[in-house]
């Protein structure tokens, strides 16, 4: 079917490109929709323009109409040429989809607002902010027409009305937490004291005035009762093989926001983290040994672009030398995994799922999600990661290689184990760099148990003999510090830490 997208005002050049590009990429979309360009697709000739672009509206199935500020050139009849678009397929009863620039009409051209109070009484009409805000509204429009049509017979997962859902699965404080986040991030227009309903119509969340899947999955009271596999299960292992028993398995549930905070918490409490001097500040600076953008990133992604109609959970796994992030998820047949590695369109497999996603800057909208992985890597000194499919899409993020110290530096190590020092730990060996006491260690871990922080922290880095009493003889003295040994500062080494005075 072709589309007849209106209006060749220059205002709208970022907003027509991104619906040429969308439209030619979208999976879906690409399958039943053309898109018609006045300036792009008519050759030179003699005819008059609006002779044209009359018989184009005619020849096109549906049309899309942009409105914005301005009204456009007007001809001998005082009429511009959107207008007379709008005219013509009005005319001849063809379906129209009406998209409006900017939340108030106030601004606008005098006919321009005419025109859009005259399309106001004919049909619903949709608004936008720009071009990245166009591309979903236009989605789930297209999509509501093909199922309206019977073009298709279920609609896309995320567009679904969630069954048995009403708005009261739906928690007001999730919608105001977002509506908080959107509107400091990216200029969300409607207030925090919004009605559900209405953020929900804003981003397209509603079938019919029911909650879509992708609604309950964003602000729901129980996501998981709608969509079980929507959880996140997340896995550390001391070693570079899956074995049993599992060390530390942990299955997240809540809403997509709380998916992606939970899974990335647990990453970052599993990871190394060497602390700096304190040149600049009272608080010595702590680097992760894996950028904590990256871990986010990767994560982010799997949760926006999974499968969701997969029985599959969204995996993330901790080895010794990887962070491995796996979804039931399928490349777009638009890329490649060598396209990921650079900057490439963005074809998110839930559009109106990921839209609230970027509005509270949990993604971007660019396909920059893998190049950034990418970057952050590489300016972290690590390996480059790598990107596979196996049964799923997997982003591997590798550890430092020093991060594995030899197996005779293990705290409590026994043969063969290929566990290494907790993140406590090693904040405790870098602190240890100057006699500190029981309450300083303690403070720096944030532990406040006395008796759990000498069982569980202190005392394996005292037998492994990494740090050593000030005042052995007498172990319980308030005079009592605690040092770093030749042992500690090998251990420091091996896990790539330079050794500095904090």
């Amino acid at each position: 079917m072709r589309i007849f997208i209106s209006s060749v005002q220059k205002e709208f050049a970022a907003e027509r490109q991104a619906l040429g590009e969308y439209l030619s990429s979208d999976p879906l979309l690409r399958r039943f929709f053309e898109p018609f360009f006045f300036e792009r697709d008519i050759p030179a000739s003699d005819r008059r323009p609006d002779a044209v672009y009359l018989d184009e509206v005619d020849k096109c199935d549906l049309y899309l109409g942009l409105f914005g500020e301005d009204y456009g050139r007007e001809n001998g009849h005082g009429l511009s040429s959107t207008h007379l678009e709008f005219n013509e397929a009005t005319r001849l009863g063809k379906p129209r989809l009406i998209f409006v620039k900017g939340a108030a009409d106030e601004t606008k051209h005098p006919k321009m607002q005419s025109l859009i109070r005259e399309a106001d009484g004919q049909l619903v009409r949709r608004r936008f902010e720009d071009a990245a805000d166009l591309l979903p509204a236009v989605y789930a429009s297209l999509v509501d027409y093909l199922d309206a049509t019977g073009k298709i017979t279920d609609a896309p997962w995320d567009t679904r009305a969630a069954r048995n859902a009403t708005l009261t699965d739906i928690d007001p404080e999730h919608v105001a937490r977002f509506v908080r986040l959107a509107r400091k991030a990216r200029g969300f227009p409607l207030p925090v004291g919004a009605e559900v309903s209405e953020v929900l119509t804003r981003l397209n969340l509603l079938d019919k005035g029911q909650p879509t899947n992708a609604a309950i999955l964003l602000f729901g009271k129980d996501p998981q009762h709608f969509c079980l596999p929507s959880e996140v299960k997340c896995l550390h292992f001391h070693g570079t093989e899956v074995t049993k028993p599992i060390p530390s398995y942990q299955v997240y549930k809540g809403t997509a926001f709380e998916l992606v905070d939970q899974a990335v918490d647990f990453v970052l409490s599993k990871l190394n983290r060497s602390v700096g001097t304190r040149k600049t500040s009272t608080q010595a600076p702590r680097d992760y040994e894996i950028p904590p953008d990256a871990v986010r990133e990767a994560i982010v992604n799997a949760v926006a672009h999974r499968d969701y109609t997969s029985n599959g959970s969204v995996q993330v796994t901790l080895f010794a030398d990887r962070l491995e992030v796996w979804n039931p998820g399928r490349m777009p047949t638009t890329l490649t995994l060598e396209q990921l590695r650079q900057i490439h369109r963005s074809v998110p497999a839930n559009p109106t799922f990921a839209e609230p996603l970027y509005l509270a800057e949990y993604i971007e909208r660019i396909g920059s999600g893998t190049t950034d992985i990418i970057r952050l890597c590489r300016e972290a000194g690590l390996p480059e990661p790598s990107f596979s499919i196996s049964d799923g899409f997997v982003a591997t993020l590798y550890r430092p290689i020093a991060s594995h110290p030899p197996s005779d530096l293990i705290p409590g190590g026994n043969a063969g184990t290929k566990s290494g020092p907790s993140r406590d730990q090693v904040e405790i060996l870098h602190k240890c760099q100057i006699e500190s006491s029981l309450l300083d260690l303690m403070e720096l871990s944030g532990k406040t148990n006395r008796t759990k922080f000498r069982d569980q922290v202190l005392k394996p880095l005292l037998v492994d003999e990494l740090i050593e009493p000030t005042i052995p003889d007498k172990p319980t003295s308030s005079k009592q510090r605690y040092r770093l040994t030749a042992k500690g500062r090998q251990m420091l080494t091996a896990l790539g830490n330079k050794v500095e005075r904090p």
